[in-house]
């Protein structure tokens, strides 16, 4: 055995099919988000009703907050409901 012929496996560079996230509000230039839309709020909900994160949505501070605020107020007017088994 001159020559070693150990291959380690290097893991796949996940950082190259991935796209870069963007925050749909700022790209689109929307500065009021509705909390009467509950479809349109339904798109930041999973399944069992819950806010997703801003690491999921790649939604801006600014724009996440306003969101869960819509999200509270459509909730608390019974648009959208605080917990459910299939949502969507």
């Amino acid at each position: 055995m001159a020559q070693s012929e150990i291959r380690y496996l290097t893991p796949l560079s996940q950082g190259d099919n991935k796209k870069k996230k963007y925050c749909r509000f700022k790209r689109s230039g929307i500065k009021y988000i509705d909390y009467k839309d509950p479809e349109f709020l339904k798109k930041f909900l999973n399944e069992q009703g819950k806010i997703l994160p801003r690491r999921i949505t790649g939604t801006s501070l600014k724009f996440q907050r306003r969101v869960a605020q819509a999200v509270k107020r459509a909730r608390h007017l019974a648009l959208l409901p605080y917990v459910t088994d299939l949502m969507k």
